[in-house]
């Protein structure tokens, strides 16, 4: 008898088992039953110090207290940053004197051109109350790390660059800690209606 392929199908079945284990830990004890994650399953984010889009500098105490929808994207972004931030900035506009508590964050992933005045004149296409982060390179990666938030850079045809990035929307509580998070599929009443219940 050939002892290979029985080895392989051992070594198959195993594997098999194995992943079925991990997706059933990781959707017992990191999703809710409504698809979002736990606040106590989750542990992201840490202490930052970045500078606004004013060249103030801001850390993570400046937010507590308040609610912060958490972006990270970059201003030169050509579909999912502008939509996304649309997306949150129409949804604001729908919770009436809830949103004083709510404050929208964007964090830039391309700190080498997303200036403070560059942050500044980008956002204000999307409202007065949305705040740019941005800082040094290894601050901007330290606390997208914090976030599990990818970016990486690319060339473009023509010259220049872009950057691919993970579009995931976070919820912060008073607390600085996560409560929830959105994906792309999010749209301004869903985004409203899930911020209304929890703020």
């Amino acid at each position: 008898m050939n002892r290979i392929p029985t080895v392989l199908l051992s070594l198959s079945l195993a594997l098999a088992v194995l992943t079925g284990g991990l997706i059933w830990y990781v959707s017992d004890h990191f999703v809710s039953s409504e698809g979002s994650p736990t606040a106590s399953a989750m542990v992201l984010g840490g202490p930052f110090k970045l500078i606004d889009q004013d060249g103030a500098v801001r850390t993570d105490r400046d937010f507590h207290g308040k609610f912060v929808l958490l972006y990270f994207g970059y201003s030169f972004c050509p579909d999912v940053c502008p939509t996304t931030l649309g997306v949150m900035s129409d949804a604001l506009s729908k919770l009436d004197g809830k949103a004083q508590r709510i404050v929208p964050v964007f964090v830039t992933v391309d700190p080498e051109r997303d200036t403070p005045a560059a942050l500044k004149k980008y956002l204000a296409a999307f409202g007065p109350r949305f705040m740019g982060l941005t800082g040094t390179v290894p601050q901007v990666k330290k606390m997208a790390h914090e976030y599990g938030v990818y970016f990486a850079k690319h060339p473009i045809e023509g010259g220049g660059y872009g950057v691919d990035h993970s579009s995931v929307v976070y919820l912060l509580g008073p607390d600085g800690k996560l409560v929830t998070f959105y994906d792309e599929q999010m749209t301004p009443d869903t985004l409203a209606k899930d911020l209304a219940t929890r703020t």
